[in-house]
């Protein structure tokens, strides 16, 4: 949808941000409406809006809406920093979103000032309340543990997510970030996490769903169980470096210049907005999409020696 953030997360980008698209470089409603229903026709039937921050694309709620009036209708989800969420939560459900993904690493506001150089920790907290309001459910978080910075609230983060009704993921740094210094050894594993949440509450693994990014565990027990919010306890896992899911990976990512990506740490593209442009029919964009999911390849190889990371940060490819 957009390549801006309203953040500068220190893992994702540098303090003075990105060169950003021009307007006219980015995908139009009309040309976003038109591919998600030429994907719709190959078999897709869920369609997350990611950045960049999608919230700060104008309109973003009538492009939710006219996605939910596409046939078969696609579940659709946004993932968002939640900065703005609280003024746009309500209109984004009745506008027709089903779900939403709010990133929080932290709930420190200090911590939080520090890691994305913006003290706006209270907007995102009353972001993921006003989403829990407006019924988009369930609210998720996704959380990136870093070794140096916010390791020691690993169960605090989950304390909280049980108390809220939320549902936690921690996801593994990935190297997708704008200055490329990501290195192995400072990422914290999902074999760590799992030994520090360990610690202080019972998990039991639960069978992973067709397709899911996330290892799911059930979080039988833990401090103050008396306190956590009814319904469904449970943690997630996104460990897409040290437990790659390649083989069952069914996504595919369109950057907001319409450039088709099948892999996140892909270095090839497929440009869709040239096609779309260039007067291509529907059957003829079909073609070219199922041409490059064939092309798939079969693994990131982040584990191989001469891995190299993709020249466009995460912010770009949209996550």
């Amino acid at each position: 949808m957009t390549d801006k953030c309203s953040l500068r997360c220190t893992y994702c980008m540098p303090a003075e941000g990105l060169v950003w698209l021009e307007k006219s470089q980015v995908l139009s409603d009309t040309e976003i409406v038109r591919l998600a229903r030429v994907f719709i026709g190959l078999g897709v039937t869920s369609i997350r809006l990611t950045g960049g921050e999608p919230l700060v694309r104008p309109g973003v709620a009538g492009l939710v809406e006219q996605l939910a009036g596409l046939e078969p209708r696609p579940e659709l989800s946004l993932t968002t920093n939640g900065i703005a969420l609280a003024d746009k939560a309500e209109s984004l459900a009745r506008a027709g979103l089903d779900r939403i993904n709010v990133s929080v690493d932290t709930l420190d506001r200090e911590r939080f000032a520090a890691l994305t150089r913006r003290d706006r920790l209270p907007d995102v907290l009353a972001g993921l309340s006003a989403a829990a309001t407006a019924g988009l459910a369930p609210v998720k978080v996704n959380a990136v543990l870093m070794r140096d910075h916010n390791l020691s609230e690993v169960s605090e983060l989950l304390l909280w997510a049980l108390r809220s009704g939320y549902q936690l993921r921690f996801i593994e740094h990935m190297p997708l970030d704008a200055q490329h210094g990501w290195t192995r050894a400072e990422m914290v594993t999902a074999e760590e996490t799992l030994a520090l949440l360990g610690e202080r509450f019972t998990l039991k693994p639960l069978q992973r769903a067709d397709h899911a990014p996330a290892e799911k565990f059930a979080v039988l027990d833990g401090p103050e169980r008396e306190e956590w919010a009814a319904g469904p306890t449970e943690v997630g896992i996104i460990a897409s470096v040290t437990r790659p899911f390649c083989r069952d990976c069914d996504r595919l990512r369109l950057t907001a210049d319409g450039q088709l990506r099948t892999c996140l740490f892909s270095h090839v593209e497929t440009d869709l907005r040239g096609l779309l442009r260039a007067g291509a029919t529907d059957q003829e964009l079909a073609e070219v999409i199922t041409a490059a999911v064939a092309a798939k390849p079969a693994g990131h190889a982040i584990t191989s020696a001469d891995f190299r990371q993709p020249d466009r940060p995460m912010s770009a490819i949209g996550g």
